[in-house]
């Protein structure tokens, strides 16, 4: 298992210190909130990205990609009628995806409830229709560059577009490219109807990314989800690709979040492979 943190985790930490700060404690890579960086990333200078980048190598880290990917922008929606907003979001996820490369990451994770939830008069087959408009505009870009979108269903506490592992499968087959998959997370998946390990071992042809979190905010083992039929359906379906930390409720600190789940973490990979 490779094992990684969201980097705004470490809330105002100076990034050179927070990627330090998660090697030291073990992890070999970092995802990017791009909101960290900048709210709007045509306003990422390219001597930030090259400078970024650096730092994140000079800490012995792999940049697993970004996350959060609309968080505080404004003027995009996925699942719009309006087919010049449509258009400015294809273009910014373009641009996302080059932001990616150049830290010399590969994954995107979609999720943004408050650019896909379902408007006033729009279906939710619509609404999947306009998705998969609005995401392909950006794919000829991510498949040149190797980069993948993850699509990341989330539970209902959170929207009403793509609950369910189930149908951000349905909308990756929409967009029909080998780019566009799925991202899971424990937080989300904790509501869906099936256990966990079962939406883990329905989706295994589709998985390209995966987060590591309880419902409760925290991070795994700091809430009251068992992740041992976690990891051994991840093990099952022979998933080697990474386990990223992300979290919501940052009270108990950076440190502490660090250190627990990745502990956590290690302890149940070690029962699960000794079985």
């Amino acid at each position: 298992m490779n094992y990684a943190i969201c980097n705004e985790t470490f809330q105002d930490w100076p990034f050179e210190k927070a990627f330090a700060y998660a090697r030291e404690c073990g992890y070999t890579g970092v995802e990017i909130a791009p909101f960290t960086i900048n709210e709007n990333v045509f306003d990422i200078r390219p001597e930030q990205r090259t400078t970024i980048c650096q730092q994140i190598k000079d800490a012995d880290l792999k940049c697993v990609g970004l996350h959060w990917l609309l968080a505080k922008t404004e003027g995009f929606y996925l699942t719009t009628a309006d087919a010049d907003v449509r258009k400015a979001t294809g273009a910014y996820l373009a641009e996302l995806a080059r932001l990616c490369r150049e830290l010399d990451g590969d994954i995107m994770v979609l999720g943004s409830p408050f650019q896909r939830n379902l408007l006033p008069e729009i279906s939710h087959e619509q609404a999947m229709e306009f998705a998969k408009d609005t995401i392909s505009q950006a794919m000829p870009v991510l498949e040149d560059l190797g980069v993948t979108l993850a699509l990341e269903p989330l539970g209902p506490g959170e929207g009403d577009f793509l609950n369910t592992a189930a149908s951000g499968i349905e909308l990756a087959k929409m967009v029909d490219s080998p780019n566009c998959r799925l991202h899971l997370d424990v937080k989300a998946m904790s509501s869906e109807t099936e256990p966990i390990a079962d939406v883990i071992r329905a989706s295994k042809e589709w998985i390209a990314h995966f987060h590591a979190n309880d419902p409760n905010l925290l991070g795994p083992g700091m809430g009251e989800v068992d992740f041992e039929p976690i990891f051994k359906a991840l093990k099952d379906i022979e998933y080697s690709d990474w386990v990223s930390v992300e979290v919501f409720d940052y009270k108990p600190g950076a440190e502490t979040i660090c250190t627990e789940s990745l502990r956590y973490m290690r302890e149940i990979e070690a029962k699960v492979s000794a079985v």
